[in-house]
């Protein structure tokens, strides 16, 4: 068994591919956040948890055990002033993951982050990663993967970076891309319709799970966090007046907020897989997240579906720090494939 820790874990949507394959064990998993750690918990029992800032993390309190695989990267504003005289404390997380890179010397990490980490001051910052990675003694492979080529029903783009000790000779292949690709409609349609402010969880589901992915996610019998947000009496008839696609600057003039982004106020595709996910996808004023088959803001279990996080997984803390947990993770089918991919290479 190869043993794995996750730091940044969050709610542990990297860490699940690996808990799900029969080669890996979770091992310990580290974030400041409570309710993130909460959730990580729930799910991930057999992971020993450690709650506290990652400057917190020397080895009286990891467990005695060597790690193999090193999950997580720090949070993008990490990266802002990396290489400039005046550090901010979020600019040393970096650091702080070189740290704990030092501290474990695993044999492979995997490190992902947004792909606007590559552009970051011309690309000169990514390199200066890249730099600190090789001078470590670790070999490098990276690239932009989108989660919707995995199964995940969400155009969700992300730099994913593989760094493994010299003495490997073979060299590290990224999962291979699958052919079909999934729509709200195919991710979502078996939820019940419901309006703002409803809880549709005592509907139940509307019918079998009818397609590959509704069949990952449907292991649970009964359904849950399905509550849309409760909207003002503009707010909904904007949301009612928008078709596919649409957005606020598609409103008649009566409707239309003067404020916003092109993509706030804007209805989701019902045919089409969903745009990427973060923490405002119960928010029409903050991003495209209007359902387009029932007109209303995302349930948290939508979200969590679109991330592609089975129905059963748990979720702790307010509605608020549930959507932050969801938002900030790596799709769980994501890391099925990414957790494949590294068996594969350690296999030989």
């Amino acid at each position: 068994m190869y043993k794995v820790a996750d730091i940044f874990c969050g709610a542990g949507g990297l860490s699940y591919g690996f808990s799900m394959h029969p080669h890996f064990e979770l091992v310990w998993a580290n974030d400041i956040d409570r309710d993130a750690i909460l959730s990580y918990q729930a799910n991930h029992k057999e992971a020993q948890t450690i709650l506290c800032d990652i400057m917190q993390l020397h080895c009286h309190n990891l467990p005695c055990v060597p790690i193999d695989i090193l999950l997580g990267g720090p949070p993008c504003q990490s990266y802002s002033t990396l290489g400039k005289r005046k550090m901010d404390e979020k600019a040393n997380l970096f650091k702080e993951y070189l740290r704990i890179l030092d501290l474990v010397k695993p044999k492979i990490f995997v490190f992902e982050n947004v792909v606007g980490l590559m552009s970051m001051q011309k690309g000169q910052l990514f390199q200066q990663i890249c730099n600190a990675f090789k001078e470590r003694g670790y070999i490098l492979e990276h690239a932009i993967l989108n989660a919707l080529d995995y199964g995940v029903p969400q155009i969700r783009e992300r730099v994913i970076l593989v760094g493994v000790l010299k003495r490997f000779k073979q060299k590290f292949h990224f999962p291979k891309p699958i052919k079909t690709h999934f729509s709200l409609k195919d991710a979502l349609g078996d939820l019940p319709p419901i309006q703002s402010g409803e809880n549709g969880d005592a509907l139940g589901y509307l019918k079998n799970a009818d397609n590959v992915f509704l069949e990952f996610v449907r292991n649970s019998k009964e359904l849950s966090e399905h509550s849309s947000p409760k909207n003002n009496e503009k707010l909904i008839k904007i949301m009612q007046t928008l078709k596919d696609g649409q957005s606020k600057d598609d409103l008649p003039e009566s409707l239309c907020p003067k404020s916003g982004y092109i993509n706030t106020y804007a209805k989701m595709w019902w045919e089409k897989p969903a745009p990427t996910i973060t923490r405002n996808f119960s928010t029409p004023s903050s991003s495209r997240c209007i359902h387009p088959r029932d007109s209303r803001a995302l349930s948290i279990r939508e979200g969590a579906r679109l991330q592609s996080f089975p129905d059963n997984y748990k979720f702790c803390g307010s509605a608020s720090a549930k959507r932050l947990q969801i938002g900030n993770a790596v799709p769980p089918l994501l890391s099925v494939a990414l957790a494949q991919a590294v068996f594969d290479f350690l296999k030989g």
